[in-house]
């Protein structure tokens, strides 16, 4: 699979483990040195800066991708290659997806949730067909990665887990996706 910009998904907080923004930086790392354009929704602070800083930082490309909502918040990334202002989040999602021929999702809350469960459904009824990694840095997805196994089990989803997602236990393990 040739992946020339990767979607991440992240938190906008850091949280309170600090290898989540450590896995960040080294992912924005991996991105720039690969030319893999990141594409991600143009904030500056937590975990999503802290990848957009890192690509930036390593000479690599980074559009964002903001609802006007946010502007006013004054969270948008001033310090990356492209900023793409949009109406509202249902836009942004599906610009990102658009822009994207893989995605990445590191730690993050509700949002990021919804735009795994979201990319992972427009999957299954064939919107589109991208691989969707999970970054599992420390275990933080064992519990969602346990239920969706439960999905399978039970029978309410199409096709086998491992068809859609792939679960990484660090920012290196993309690198065998992305060379093969």
């Amino acid at each position: 699979m040739k992946i020339n910009s990767l979607a991440v998904f992240c938190g906008a907080k850091i949280g309170n483990n600090s290898i989540y923004g450590q896995h960040a930086s080294e992912l924005g790392e991996i991105l720039a040195r690969n030319n893999i354009n990141l594409i991600y929704g143009g904030g500056n602070k937590g975990i999503m800066g802290s990848i957009a800083d890192a690509v930036m930082k390593h000479g690599g490309s980074v559009t964002g991708i903001i609802p006007g909502l946010l502007l006013e918040w004054e969270v948008q990334h001033k310090g990356i290659t492209d900023l793409i202002i949009v109406e509202d989040m249902h836009i942004r999602k599906k610009k990102i997806y658009e822009l994207c021929d893989a995605a990445l999702v590191l730690p993050g809350g509700f949002g990021t949730l919804d735009e795994l469960f979201e990319m992972l459904t427009w999957n299954q009824l064939s919107i589109h067909n991208k691989q969707i990694f999970i970054l599992n840095s420390d275990g933080f997805y064992d519990h969602l990665i346990q239920h969706i196994y439960r999905l399978e089990e039970n029978n309410f989803l199409y096709e086998p887990v491992e068809k859609r997602i792939a679960v990484l236990k660090n920012p290196k393990d993309l690198l065998s996706f992305i060379s093969s």
